[in-house]
Parts: C-alpha cells; sequence; structure tokens
C-alpha cells in the first residue's frame, strides 16, 4: 500500500497521521501490511506513546530515598519498613466514561487493579477523582460512573477509600475518570515486566479474547464528536469475578519462581503488553501465533486479536519448561491459559497466524519510534482580574456559609460513599469522608494514608500556581491524619493540545507540579496523561492534574482524625489567612465569579506548617487535624463540627487590615488546618508555633449543639447538616 493509495479515513482510524505514515514506510522500507498498521497506530497513539507529554514529562523529579521503582513500570512502588513496598498508579477512563459511563468507570478500575498486580502486589485500595458537568443535567454520567466503580470494587473485594468530585460546567461532555489503586508487596518480591531469557514462554491467561475495546487507546487520543456514540465498541465490558481469580492466581504465583513477569493487557492489548515487556531487555523480541489466542468468536482476524483491549487478561512470562507447573495455578482458579508464544533475541515482534507470517515490527520501533510533537505553547488571553474592593462583605456569615455547604463541590460525598465498600479487608482505619483515608499494613502497626488532590478552577486561572497548589493541597491532606508524605501519582487531564494556549497550559502544569515536588521532597513515581478531553467546536475541560498521594505512619494507632474528637477541646486556626479569593468556591457560589489568581502559595511556609503539624502530632499534643482549602476556614471547621457530631463556640474573629472578613471566613489561604488539642497541651503547641515561626489563634472550645462565633453567626448543627447532606439530592 503506497502513502498516495492510503485512506485518510483509514490513517484517523489507527490515529497516524500522513507524517507518522511516512516516518513507518521509511523504517520498515515497505509499507506496514494492515495488521502492522494496526499494531503501530495503537502503540503510536497518544494514549500509549506520549508523544506530546513526553519531552515534557522528564522535567519531573522521581528520585528519592525511599523510591524502589519511578515511572517506566505499570506502577511506582515506595519501601515503607519492614520489607514492605506499596506499590501505586492513577490512570484516566474519561473517553469510554464519556460514551457509557458504568462500562467504562468499571473497566477503568479493573485496568488500574491490574497495573498493581503485574508488579506482584496485592491490592489494597481503591481511590478515584471524579469531574461532572453541573447537576441535574450531568446526572447520567453522575450515576452510571459512581455505580461502575462501585460494582466493580465492590465485586472484586478492595475497599474505594478516598477520592473526590467536581461539578463544572467545562466537563459537561467531557467527565473525568481517574482512578487509583494502592498495593503491597514485600520488597524483595516487587516484579517488573520484563521478557527476559530467549526460549521462555509467553502464557496468556485470564479471559477469553472478543472483539470489544478495539481501538480503544486511539479512540483515547481523540476529541469526542458527533461520531463519537458510534464508538461504543471501543468501551470494553468488566468482568470482576473473574479479575478477582486472576488477582488470587497471580498471588499465588508468589510460590513458583517458574514466573519471570507479568504484565497487564490494558490499552492496545496484546501489541502492548508483548513489545513493551519485550522493549524493556535491550535486543528481546517475541514470537507469537494468533490462532493459539483463547476467543469468544471464531472469525476474529489477527488483526482483531492483536488489537483487542478485551478486559481481565494478563500476560506471564514463564522459564521454558516449566508452563505446566504455571498453568496448574491457574486451573486450580478455573482459569483459562493458553502458551501462545516465546521470548526471542531478533528484536522484532512476530505475529504468526499458524504457518503464515501476518506482521514482523522492530521492537523499538513499536515502543520508542512514534516521532515526538515538538509543540510550542502560546499564553491565552489574561484570566478575568478580581477587585476585591468591588464585592459587597457578606450581609449574614451564617446564611453564606449554609450556601457554600450545599454547594456540590463542597456538600456531603455520603451518598457516594454508601455506594463503596470502604472496609472490605478489613484494613481501613481512617474512613472516606476526610482528608485522606489509611489503611493498617496487616502484621506491622506501618498505616498508610492515600488521597487525591486538584482544584482545576486554580489551574484555569493560573496552571502554575494551581498544580503547586494541587501538590502542596494533597500533602496537607496526607499530614492532616499524622502521616508523612512518600511519594505522588499524578493523572494528567487536558484538552487538545494542537491548541497552542492548551500546550502552554501543559507546560505550565508540569513545572508547577515539579517545583513544588522539589520543594516538598517529594518524588512521582507513576502517572499517566489524558489528552484531548475536548468536544467537536472547541469546548475544552481546565487543565485538571490530579494529584494522588501516599504517605505513611509508623503507628496507625496515634492516627489524627478531620473531625474533632473531645468536647472542650481547644480548637485552633494554624497558619495565616490572607485576602485570597481568587478562583474560590465563595466568589463562584456568592458572586457569580470565576476570576482573579488563585490563593499565593509560599513553599517554605508550606513546609514550616507541616513540620509543626506532624510534631506536634507525634508528640500526642493533637487530637484531630483538618486540612483549610476549598470553602475557606469557616466550611472547614464547620466540616470537622459535622463529622464529630458535636459545635464549638468561640469569641467573635475581628481580621486585621488588610485582610476583609470574607477573605477570613472564606478566603483559600493555603498552609492552614483546624486543630483540635486539650488544654494542658496549649503551652507545648504555642512554644512548637514560635520555633516554626507559624501562626497560631484561638478559635473557641468544641461541645454543644451550634457553631457560634458570638455577635458573628450562630448556626444549630442541625442546619449545617442538612445543607451539607442535601447537596447532592
Amino acid at each position: 500500500m503506497s502513502l498516495k493509495q492510503i485512506d485518510e479515513r483509514r490513517l484517523r482510524e489507527v490515529a497516524l497521521t500522513p507524517d507518522e505514515y511516512r516516518v513507518i514506510v521509511q523504517a520498515l522500507k515497505r509499507p506496514p501490511n494492515d495488521v502492522e498498521l494496526g499494531m503501530l497506530g495503537v502503540l503510536w497513539s497518544e494514549h500509549c506513546s506520549y508523544k506530546t507529554s513526553k519531552e515534557l514529562l522528564r522535567k519531573l523529579p522521581s528520585t528519592g530515598p525511599a523510591v524502589l521503582q519511578g515511572p517506566g513500570e505499570n506502577a511506582g512502588a515506595v519501601s515503607i519498613g519492614g520489607g514492605w513496598a506499596a506499590v501505586f498508579k492513577i490512570e484516566s477512563h474519561n473517553h469510554p466514561s464519556a460514551i457509557e459511563p458504568y462500562q467504562g468507570a468499571a473497566t477503568g478500575v479493573g485496568g488500574i487493579l491490574r497495573d498493581v498486580i503485574a508488579m506482584g502486589a496485592r491490592p489494597i485500595a481503591l481511590l478515584d477523582s471524579l469531574r461532572f458537568g453541573p447537576l441535574p443535567a450531568s446526572r447520567r454520567h453522575f450515576e452510571g460512573v459512581v455505580a461502575g466503580i462501585g460494582g466493580y470494587g465492590n465485586c472484586i473485594g478492595v475497599p474505594t477509600v478516598a477520592g473526590e468530585g467536581y461539578f463544572e460546567d467545562c466537563y459537561a461532555n467531557n467527565p473525568l475518570v481517574n482512578a487509583m489503586c494502592v498495593g503491597l508487596v514485600r520488597a524483595d518480591q516487587l516484579m517488573r515486566a520484563r521478557a527476559e531469557g530467549a526460549g521462555n514462554r509467553l502464557l496468556l491467561v485470564g479471559a477469553d479474547t472478543g472483539r470489544d475495546g478495539i481501538h480503544g487507546a486511539s479512540f483515547a487520543s481523540l476529541e469526542l464528536d458527533e461520531d463519537s456514540a458510534s464508538r461504543r465498541p471501543a468501551v470494553q465490558v468488566g468482568n470482576p469475578f473473574l479479575e478477582k481469580c486472576l488477582l488470587e492466581a497471580c498471588m499465588d504465583l508468589t510460590r513458583t519462581d517458574a514466573v519471570v513477569a507479568i504484565q497487564d493487557l490494558g490499552a492496545a492489548g496484546l501489541t502492548s503488553s508483548v513489545a513493551e515487556c519485550a522493549g524493556r531487555v535491550a535486543g528481546a523480541g517475541a514470537r507469537i501465533d494468533v490462532l493459539r489466542v483463547p476467543r469468544r468468536e471464531r472469525s476474529m482476524s489477527p488483526y482483531d486479536v492483536m488489537l483487542s483491549e478485551s478486559q481481565e487478561r494478563m500476560l506471564v512470562v514463564v522459564r521454558r519448561g516449566r508452563e505446566r507447573e504455571v498453568q496448574r495455578i491457574f486451573e486450580e482458579w478455573d482459569l483459562t491459559s493458553a502458551v501462545i508464544g516465546e521470548v526471542t533475541d531478533d528484536g522484532a515482534v512476530t505475529v504468526m497466524e499458524g504457518e503464515d507470517e501476518v506482521a514482523r515490527l522492530p521492537v523499538k520501533l513499536l515502543t520508542e519510534g512514534a516521532p515526538l510533537r515538538r509543540l510550542t505553547g502560546v499564553p491565552p488571553e489574561p484570566a478575568p482580574i478580581l477587585v476585591i474592593d468591588s464585592l459587597p462583605p457578606p450581609a449574614d456569615l451564617g446564611a453564606t456559609l449554609l450556601q457554600l455547604l450545599a454547594s456540590p463541590n463542597l456538600c456531603s460525598r455520603m451518598p457516594v460513599i454508601r455506594r463503596y465498600d470502604h472496609m472490605v479487608g478489613d484494613s481501613t482505619v481512617i474512613e472516606p469522608g476526610g482528608d485522606a483515608a489509611m489503611l493498617r499494613v496487616k502484621g506491622t502497626r506501618v498505616g498508610l494514608a492515600v488521597t487525591t488532590a486538584c482544584n482545576s478552577r486554580y489551574c484555569e486561572l493560573d496552571p502554575n500556581l494551581g498544580a503547586q497548589l494541587a501538590v502542596a493541597e494533597a500533602a496537607r491532606n496526607i499530614i492532616a491524619t499524622g502521616a508523612q508524605p512518600l511519594a505522588v501519582t499524578d493523572c494528567l487531564n487536558f484538552a487538545n493540545p494542537d491548541r497552542p494556549e492548551v500546550y502552554w497550559q501543559m507546560e505550565e502544569t508540569v513545572a508547577g507540579l515539579a517545583q513544588a515536588c522539589r520543594a516538598l521532597e517529594i518524588p512521582i513515581v507513576s502517572g499517566n496523561v489524558s489528552l484531548y478531553n475536548e468536544s467537536s467546536g472547541g469546548a475544552g475541560i481546565y487543565p485538571t492534574p490530579v494529584v494522588g498521594m501516599v504517605g505513611q505512619i509508623d503507628d496507625y494507632a496515634e492516627r489524627l482524625h478531620a473531625g474533632f474528637r473531645h468536647e472542650c477541646d481547644f480548637v485552633l486556626l494554624i497558619g495565616s489567612s490572607h485576602n485570597d479569593l481568587g478562583g474560590t468556591e465563595y466568589l463562584k457560589v456568592v458572586h457569580g465569579k470565576v476570576a482573579g489568581r488563585p490563593p499565593a502559595l509560599d513553599l517554605v511556609r508550606e513546609r514550616a506548617v507541616s513540620r509543626l503539624i506532624l510534631t506536634a502530632a507525634h508528640a500526642g499534643l493533637l487530637r484531630s487535624a483538618h486540612d483549610c482549602s476549598d470553602g475557606g476556614m469557616l466550611v472547614a471547621l464547620a466540616e470537622a463540627c459535622l463529622l464529630a457530631g458535636f459545635g464549638m463556640r468561640g469569641p467573635a474573629l475581628e481580621p486585621e487590615p488588610p485582610l476583609r472578613l470574607d477573605a477570613a471566613f472564606f478566603g483559600e489561604s493555603p498552609s492552614r488546618f483546624i486543630v483540635s488539642a486539650p488544654s494542658r497541651a496549649m503551652p507545648e503547641l504555642q512554644s512548637l508555633a514560635r520555633r516554626h515561626h507559624v501562626e497560631i489563634a484561638l478559635l473557641g472550645l468544641a461541645g454543644g449543639d451550634v457553631l457560634e462565633l458570638e455577635g458573628q453567626l450562630r448556626v444549630p448543627l442541625s442546619d449545617l447538616r442538612q445543607a451539607w447532606e442535601g447537596g447532592l439530592a
């Protein structure tokens, strides 16, 4: 097939450009056949090759004393002591969820679980970060996605313990579904997906292969348009009960040294798993026979088999001669397995159909051959200016607080939490609803704190600062439990990077992530990039760099909760407030504006406040801690009351000029916590605050059934709860 003969529609189907096709022909010194074109298309898609973002991602810090595995594998891994490693990653399933919300979300969960399983780790927790258009118009996406996450996670028996959800106009046609998984493995049993050893066998295990998901990776690399609904076949269908068997069988593989590597079959199916395993070993290749692949449909072509993204499948590299030993393990779990090929040393992926060779491509061309796209970013029009002095002060602080608590972006997530089983596995020691969840590592005293964070409105106004604020908020969420942040996994969601202003957002976002992670000494060990989250006509999403974070506490018995714990404890504000109203929920809900500059972030001060909280927590001086973020100080205070089940009374707060009253109560200045402490701890807390050069202010005493600041507001806890719990109704 010559370049002149190639059908542009065919190229679009495999997400290749004419220029990329020219590169392929030049590299092969011949035109590719249909199977080869399909294989190259999926692996050169944006979803798999990262051809637009790869150069930017190299700027992110990925090393640290605890890092055992950084980017480049199925998931990242960090040491948590005692010979244990935490394995984790976050990924997107945005496009499929836009078309088929339930299955899109469910298979997103299934895929991220397999990424962790492929590292030899047992999944212990799921998290999600979700974005939808405003309710009630987006209720189909909202309800379907939540049901899909709950349906898959609950059935497989992995608790969904934390997450976040936001509702903005820009996500109306482009919902974001980011799923994160955390697993545990003995550090010396950590697996890498490397196809080592010529002659070793390739074992395909799990579900039979069908036509579902063909071109799924390509679909994820295109804008949504009027033809998107016709791409429903590119949305996979999940079977969590089968994946549960697959999980347990893979855990049983630790009983044998017959396994060299495990690789998930996710995006791009067999093509990706085989090529990526081989690509991690110099000179390695693979030879497979598609006739040996167990199928659901008889009439499948080699093209169908190689591009299928059927779920619940894994590729296992087995030492030659020990295939039956490994297959017996899978038979015990009623799982189909088949030897479909072997590792070679010729540096090529060769696809056979019986005696006929149907494709032969260099591994490096598949995995590294996609030409990098070097785009130029151009700043968009400046964000609307916010003239703070033009904003009228709130007439009624109590009424404003109730209005904010009822906002879908701030209200209780209990309607969602109830759909998820967060206690299965009996490891959850801090439940969903606070800053971060925590799970115990069984057989030890270690606790793992986990969270996701991102305020995309900040990122729309200033992507660099917004990304820094996402890292800082995630770290505060972890610290609020008494845990030390360890590492980050990120999911970078953007619109169409071919638009210069979107590519500029990508550049600024990555720069902001790198700056904050270096300053806070938190490496990024895994992640995902999702582009083209845009509908036809240029309606793109806000830049949304979701930060997933894992932290560690040596003794989970010393953990902190977000809600007050004891009546008559002192309630304190740690950190200082400023006139930070730009991009806030208060500005949007009360004044109908998205404008201004996001809250200013001083990373030196952020570290100082974090050290103070951790030092006080480890010394046993604090009873609770809650990050001040979305909604500001008064919303955080109300949440701490609601989570506790009792209120707080204190004197009026009179901010000193130039701090405005509305900024003091509803501004979203970072580096602040609401904490509670017994009276006996006050002298030492004040001394610690002076040593760390951090402000500390008394707000009142916990207790009673109202939230009251004398002469300023008095709201019964029942009214707060009614507003807070009704926001998603």
